[in-house]
C-alpha cells in the first residue's frame, strides 16, 4: 500500500488569483469608530476566541518538539513529520538524527519484553468458538497410519461431484483441475462397511507457518519431492487464520466462509493415496504418506479477531490460530523458517510494492513504521502492539513480522518445543544439504534414493528476486542501521529461547 498523504492540498476555483483571499478578519476595515460600536461582550468573545486558536497551534507545536501535549495527537500517528533526503548521500546519517531516540525505544522494548507467558484459553472455550469445526474432525485418528487420518461416512450419490461447491475449487483454477481428476475415480476410493460408504479424511501431518519472505515457498517445493510426501496442489490455504472467518483479504471486507470440508478437501489426493495404501491396492506401503501446508500467515496472522469483536475490550487476541490447529490436532509438526529481520523486510517491501520503488521510499516507510509502533507502544503491551490490526493496517511496512520471537513464545504455549523446528534461511542457503535433512529427520521420512535427491538439490530456487529488484541494490545503510538497532532486542530473546547466538543475526 501507498501511505502517501496530501495533508496540505486545499481546493483551487478557477477564480484564484484573480481576487484576494479574504482572510476571517480583515484588519484594514477595523477602525476606532468601528470598534467602539461593537459592544463589549462581543469584543471579549473575540479575544477568547483569538486566544483559543492560539492555543490549538502552540499544541500542535508543542506535540511537533514533544517537549509537552496540550492536545492529544490520533493514535499511532507518527510523532513528528520526517523529511527523507532525496540522494543516497544525504540519507546516510545516524539513526540518533532520524526524530526517533532509537537508544531509548530500544531499552522500552528490552524492558517489555520480559512479560508472563499468555493464558491460554480452556480447550472447552476453543471449541465453543466454533460450533461446526470440531464436531468434523475426531478426537482420535486411525492407528497404524502416520498422517491424521479417519473415516467419515459418505451420504451423498455416487454420481454427484463432491467438489461441486468447493470454495477453492471455484476460485483456484490450479485445484480446480485436481478436483477433476480426483473426481473420475472418488467412488473408488471409497471403503464400504456395514452397508455403509466412507470416506478417508486427513488434515496435515506438518505445518510450515512461517514467516513470509523467508523461503518457505522453496522449501515447500523442495519437499513435494519426497515421495513420502503429498502435498495439496495450494501452498497457501490462509485457512485458519483468515478464509474460515470468511475473510480472503480483509482490505476486501467480508466475503464468504471457508467451511472446514473445503479445507480437508485439499488433502485428498495424499487421502486418497493413503487409502490405496490400506486397501492393498497398491505396491507400496502408503501408510507412512503425509501431507503438509505453507500459509505463511499461520504463525502471525490473528487479525480476524479484531474484525469479528469490534465492540470487545480486548486489547489482545483472546484466541491464536494455534489453540485451534492444537485442539484439533495435538501431535502436529510445526516448521518455522526465519530470516534476518532487517532483510526480510526489504524483501517484503520489494515483492509486495508494485510501483514506485527506492531505497529511499524504503528508508522514509521504515521511520514511519517505526515512529508508529513506538507510540503503541507507550500506550500498551508489546504483545499487544505486535498483534494490532489497525497498527498493522496503519504501518507503510510490515515491521512487526519481523518479532519473531512474540509470535513463537506464543506458540510455546500450545506445543512442545520438541514439535517446533525452527532454523535460519541463512543456513538453509549456506549448507542445504545439512539443513533439509534436519527437516527430513524431523518429519520422519525415510533417506533418498541419489536420483531423487540429485533433482532436490539442482531444482531451482523458487521466489527470487525480480531482475528490476535487484537492479535497486541494497537498502541504504541508515535504513539498515536503524532496522538493526530496533530488531537487536528482538533477536536476543529469540536467541535466548533457542539457546542459538545465530539467532542473533550479528553477522549478517
Amino acid at each position: 500500500m501507498d501511505h502517501t498523504h496530501s495533508l496540505h492540498s486545499l481546493p483551487v476555483t478557477k477564480n484564484y488569483g484573480k481576487r484576494p483571499i479574504r482572510t476571517l478578519f480583515d484588519f484594514r476595515r477595523l477602525s476606532l469608530t468601528n470598534l467602539r460600536s461593537v459592544s463589549k461582550v462581543k469584543v471579549v468573545s473575540f479575544l477568547m476566541g483569538l486566544t483559543l486558536m492560539f492555543l490549538i497551534m502552540a499544541s500542535h507545536i508543542l506535540t511537533w518538539d514533544r517537549k509537552g501535549l496540550l492536545l492529544t495527537p490520533p493514535p499511532y500517528q507518527p510523532v513528528r513529520p520526517v523529511v527523507v533526503p532525496t540522494s543516497t548521500a544525504a540519507a546516510e546519517v545516524s539513526s540518533e538524527n532520524m526524530l526517533i531516540d532509537v537508544k531509548l525505544l530500544v531499552k522500552i522494548i528490552g524492558s517489555k519484553l520480559q512479560y508472563t507467558p499468555r493464558k491460554v484459553p480452556d480447550e472447552k472455550d476453543v471449541v465453543g468458538t466454533n460450533s461446526h469445526l470440531f464436531p468434523v474432525i475426531p478426537r482420535h485418528f486411525l492407528p497404524g497410519i502416520k498422517s491424521p487420518c479417519w473415516y467419515e461416512e459418505f451420504s451423498g450419490e455416487l454420481s454427484t461431484d463432491p467438489y461441486r461447491r468447493n470454495h477453492y475449487a471455484l476460485r483456484t483454477k490450479s485445484f480446480k483441475t485436481v478436483c477433476g481428476q480426483l473426481r473420475t475415480n472418488f467412488h473408488q476410493h471409497l471403503h464400504h462397511r456395514g452397508g455403509k460408504l466412507f470416506r478417508l479424511r486427513c488434515l496435515p501431518f506438518f505445518y510450515i507457518v512461517g514467516q513470509p519472505k523467508c523461503g518457505t515457498t522453496d522449501l515447500f517445493y523442495r519437499l513435494l519431492l519426497h515421495p513420502e510426501v503429498k502435498f495439496n496442489t495450494i501452498k497457501e490455504p490462509h485457512w485458519w487464520t483468515r478464509k474460515r472467518f470468511g475473510y480472503i483479504r480483509f482490505k476486501d471486507g467480508f466475503q464468504e466462509t471457508f467451511p472446514v470440508e473445503d479445507y480437508l478437501d485439499l488433502f485428498d489426493l495424499a487421502a486418497h493415496n493413503i487409502q490405496e495404501g490400506i486397501s492393498g491396492n497398491s505396491s507400496g506401503d502408503h501408510r507412512a504418506l503425509i501431507t503438509g501446508e505453507a500459509s505463511a500467515s499461520t504463525m502471525w496472522d490473528n487479525q480476524a479477531w479484531s474484525y469479528l469483536h469490534r465492540d470487545g475490550e480486548e486489547t489482545e487476541p483472546p484466541f491464536l490460530a494455534q489453540d485451534f490447529i492444537h485442539t484439533a490436532q495435538p501431535g502436529a509438526k510445526i516448521i518455522i523458517m526465519l530470516r534476518d529481520p532487517v532483510e526480510r523486510l526489504y524483501s517484503d517491501y520489494l515483492y509486495f510494492k508494485m510501483a514506485n520503488k527506492s531505497t529511499e521510499d524504503f528508508h522514509q516507510k521504515v521511520v514511519e513504521s517505526v515512529q508508529l509502533f513506538q507510540s503503541c507502544l507507550a500506550e500498551r503491551s508489546l504483545r499487544s502492539c505486535a498483534y494490532n490490526t489497525s497498527l498493522s493496517n496503519a504501518m507503510p511496512v510490515r515491521l512487526n513480522l519481523g518479532m519473531y520471537v512474540v509470535f513463537l513464545l506464543d506458540w510455546l504455549t500450545v506445543f512442545h518445543s520438541e514439535q517446533i523446528l525452527v532454523f535460519r534461511l541463512e543456513d538453509y542457503a549456506a549448507n542445504f544439504k545439512v539443513t533439509i535433512k534436519k527437516v527430513f529427520d524431523f518429519l520422519g521420512l525415510s533417506p533418498l534414493s541419489e536420483q531423487v535427491e540429485a533433482a532436490l538439490y539442482k531444482r531451482p530456487k523458487s521466489n527470487t528476486r525480480r531482475t528490476a529488484d535487484r537492479n535497486l541494490g541494497h537498502m541504504l545503510p541508515a535504513t539498515s542501521d536503524l532496522l538493526r538497532e530496533f530488531h537487536q532486542p528482538f533477536n536476543h530473546k529469540l536467541a535466548s529461547v533457542l539457546d542459538n547466538k545465530a539467532f542473533h543475526w550479528s553477522n549478517t
